[in-house]
């Protein structure tokens, strides 16, 4: 009898014969391809061995090349084995520790007098190392506190300072949707936003209703920017004049998902026209967006 594979069972890797995995594993969400000597699926708990020690991971795909594009800067490590009842309780016994140590870390900061927030403190499952998160201004110098944390720890410390954002993804649930708040479910990296976003989709422009649990910019601003630019493209901009069946009109407005334009007629009527009703642009709007393209020199 032949042991060869079957189909169904084929490696992910097949070019390097190896079992290889996307896993997210620590309180960032850490995006990393890890190898492995069985097989695993999509939502399985293992124990892996990262460049940072041993801890839990989430698998959440086969490494593929197509996979693996999407990663900006993978971690690299190994799947040590699917995540053990032990493995839960010793897990659970560090997290019921978090605020404890919380506590410690900025007691000891205030002692130095240093001005930083610490927003988390997140132990290692091998006990390798415990990783500090902190908020601040400026600049701090934490050489005396590190060495402070290692000798009440008796670990290894790493101080990693963060923003606002990286703020909600470590203390924030829930958005305003009803939904796990995107920066913590599945983004891995923070996409720039911004205010032309909202008013291109027409969005509120009331700072509490666009904001997220971060105080910036909702994320969810930026998933379909790319769409109603492209729609947006398709109609005469604001300020265009514009030839219809019934005559000359002044484009006034785009209603993008509809491509549909309010526009004033010769006779001073205000209309909505279809976009497709338009048979020429005479003249377009100022605020068009130009093309980019190299300066001239």
């Amino acid at each position: 009898m032949s042991n060869a594979p079957s189909e169904t069972e084929t490696q992910p890797n097949a070019n390097s014969g190896r079992l290889e995995y996307v896993v997210r594993c620590g309180s960032m969400r850490l995006l990393g391809v890890m190898r492995a000597k069985q097989s695993f699926r999509y939502g399985d708990q293992v124990v892996v061995r990262t460049t940072r020690g041993t801890e839990i991971g989430t698998v959440l795909c086969e490494a593929t090349p197509a996979a693996v594009d999407h990663l900006a800067e993978p971690t690299e490590g190994s799947i040590v084995r699917a995540l053990t009842a032990d493995d839960q309780n010793q897990w659970k016994h560090l997290e019921s520790k978090t605020h404890e140590d919380i506590e410690i870390c900025q007691k000891l900061a205030n002692r130095l007098n240093l001005q930083m927030d610490v927003v988390d403190a997140e132990r290692i499952l091998g006990g390798e190392r415990m990783v500090v998160y902190y908020l601040a201004e400026q600049r701090i110098d934490f050489r005396q506190l590190v060495r402070d944390l290692a000798g009440h720890f008796q670990t290894r410390i790493e101080m990693r300072q963060i923003g606002v954002r990286d703020e909600a993804k470590l203390l924030a649930d829930y958005g305003d949707c009803g939904q796990p708040i995107c920066c913590a479910n599945h983004l891995s990296k923070m996409p720039p936003v911004s205010m032309r976003m909202a008013k291109l989709q027409k969005a509120t422009l009331d700072p509490t209703k666009i904001s997220g649990r971060c105080g910036r910019l909702k994320c969810c601003l930026r998933y379909e920017f790319d769409t109603y630019e492209e729609m947006a493209a398709e109609l005469p901009p604001v300020g265009s004049q514009i030839l219809t069946r019934d005559g000359s009109a002044t484009v006034l407005g785009q209603d993008i998902l509809s491509q549909q334009l309010a526009i004033k007629t010769e006779d001073g009527r205000r209309i909505m026209l279809a976009g497709s009703d338009v048979i020429s642009i005479t003249k377009r709007g100022n605020n068009e967006k130009k093309p980019r393209g190299k300066k001239k020199k």
